[in-house]
């Protein structure tokens, strides 16, 4: 199967590891490994090696914490 990526990044982790039967099937399932995992959950230095999650709930607490004080 010869599917094209259009941002050229193919996630390789995922790929590696998941048999497609169609390139539509897999441009979801790795749409969804995106959104679900690489982007939600890994960790990321730009984050201070936090998932985006949590650092989003981190910055949510400390917004709160400013306007209390």
């Amino acid at each position: 199967m010869n599917c094209t990526y259009s941002n050229g990044h193919r996630p390789v982790e995922y790929v590696h590891r998941h048999a497609f039967r169609t390139c539509t099937e897999a441009r979801i399932k790795i749409a969804t490994w995106i959104t679900d995992f690489y982007n939600a959950r890994r960790l990321h230095s730009v984050c201070g090696f936090k998932s985006p999650i949590d650092y989003e709930r981190d910055y949510q607490a400390t917004l709160a914490e400013g306007l209390a004080a």
